[in-house]
């Protein structure tokens, strides 16, 4: 090579150092500067609605608010729970027989039991699967899952009982009394307290998540049905149905501190509170209503209309969307939570029953 040449590649290769350059071509730098961001791994948000009637849940997309799936389940599903990892999805089933308030009692003790379909169903997600069920004692209807998930604590409708069991060896921990048709189950936000609602008895067990022992009985009005606590578990607010109330509890002192009154011809059954906790959400029943409360006040603001008979409802984690289990309309209403507007309505099967919020796996 020419020595003019050795010197001018020497000098264009110094020429590009001191501007940061490289000695790839102009056409590799541009292509690997405009190589578009990773999307996004955040998993989408479910809706999981056990179908009392028809045996499956169906699984609503919050993001499309369209069902996405079915997932048959077994006998009678009513309360469920995502697994806090989001890996599983627990649906209590039994195989005692539905008995609608418009049967007399003497009716529904004529109808026959089928025990060996009582226990708490254990889907996989991602296969939605049923992988296995677990003993949930007598007839469970609802129940909670601790923060480690580790273990259920069961309502047992028609023994009067409540169950709490180990996940992880399927076994039954212990059993305890507590009032008749026993139903709603809510852990406080500590753990160390588990509290279950009585329909007949019309009181509140709480019990000792340790130990099992019943630490207080309160009275509530009749037939309570649901309860939430706040985020700092100094509150609790428990739905009744025949009272057409909603009790506002002391957690600590185990005091009714505040009776609400809810609109004329309400039942109040499913019950969410607001992130911020100053908005509390009452499903009210065979009202076909669900009421907005503004907690500064105690006062409803508005009640909005959805399907026949609301049963169980659940609040995104930001607050902004509603979903509302409407049993004999075989349907969920969606609704703007801050405007209370329905915005969609999902079809479902027989009889929703409640419905449960987890990322899909």
């Amino acid at each position: 090579m020419p020595t003019d040449a050795r010197g001018g590649s020497a000098l264009l290769l110094l020429a590009l150092l001191a501007c940061g350059g490289s000695e790839k071509p102009p056409a590799t730098q541009a292509a690997a500067d405009t190589t578009p961001p990773a999307a996004s791994t955040t998993p989408a948000l479910m809706a999981y609605v056990p179908n009392e009637g028809s045996g499956e849940v169906t699984i609503i997309d919050v993001a499309l608010d369209s069902a996405v799936g079915t997932i048959p389940v077994g006998t009678r599903p009513r309360g469920s729970r995502v697994s806090p990892d989001g890996t599983k999805l627990y649906v209590a089933l039994s195989g005692s027989p539905r008995c609608p308030p418009t049967m007399p009692d003497e009716e529904c003790a004529k109808l026959r039991a089928d025990k060996s379909k009582d226990g708490i169903g254990e889907i996989d997600l991602a296969t939605r699967k049923v992988v296995r069920v677990l003993p949930g004692g007598s007839d469970p209807e609802n129940f909670d899952i601790s923060q480690d998930g580790t273990k259920l604590f069961i309502s047992n409708e028609d023994a009067g009982e409540a169950t709490f069991v180990d996940i992880a060896s399927g076994k039954v921990e212990k059993t305890i009394k507590v009032g008749e048709e026993p139903e709603g189950v809510k852990l406080a936000p500590d753990g160390h307290e588990v509290w279950v609602t009585a329909e007949t008895a019309h009181d509140v067990s709480v019990l000792d998540t340790r130990n099992g022992k019943v630490l207080a009985k309160i009275e509530t009005g009749k037939r309570p049905r649901s309860l939430v606590f706040n985020r700092d578990g100094t509150r609790a607010y428990v739905s009744s149905e025949v009272g057409g109330t909603v009790d506002i509890m002391d957690a600590k002192t185990y005091k009714v501190l505040k009776t609400l009154k809810m609109p004329e011809g309400a039942k109040p059954m499913g019950v969410a509170l607001s992130p911020d906790g100053t908005r509390l959400y009452v499903a009210n029943g065979r009202a076909g209503t669900v009421s907005l409360v503004d907690l500064a006040t105690d006062s409803v603001v508005t009640s909005t209309k959805v399907g026949t008979r609301p049963w169980g409802i659940a609040l995104t984690p930001d607050g902004k969307k509603l979903y509302a289990a409407n049993g004999p309309s075989n349907n969920v209403s969606v609704l703007d939570a801050e405007k209370m507007q329905v915005t969609k309505t999902v079809p479902a099967g027989e009889l929703p029953w409640g419905v449960t919020l987890g990322k899909a796996p």
